[in-house]
C-alpha cells in the first residue's frame, strides 16, 4: 500500500514526496533507510546538489549530528551513482 497507493496520489509530485521522505528520515535519524530513498529521489528528479542542500538545510532544525550522519550516507550513495 505504501509505495502503491500513497506514492501515487496526485496531490504531490514524486519529487516532492522524496524531499518529504528524506526530511523525515533525517529528522528521525533513520540513516539505514536513506540509501534506498536517496536513490529513489534521484529517479524522481532531484539533483545531487539539491539532496545535499536539503540535508544541509535540515541541520539547523534537526541537529548537526543527524544531518552529518545523513550527509555521510548521501556521500556514499552519490559516489555509487556517478
Amino acid at each position: 500500500m505504501l509505495f502503491g497507493d500513497l506514492w501515487r496520489r496526485e496531490q504531490l509530485s514524486l519529487r516532492d514526496r522524496s524531499v518529504i521522505t528524506i526530511s523525515a528520515l533525517v529528522m528521525g535519524g533513520m540513516t539505514e533507510q536513506l540509501p534506498y530513498h536517496l536513490r529513489l529521489a534521484l529517479e524522481n528528479g532531484l539533483q545531487l546538489e539539491e539532496i545535499v542542500e536539503v540535508i544541509t538545510h535540515l541541520s539547523f532544525y534537526v541537529g548537526w549530528p543527524r544531518a552529518s550522519s545523513a550527509l555521510e550516507v548521501a556521500k556514499d550513495v552519490i559516489g555509487k551513482n556517478k
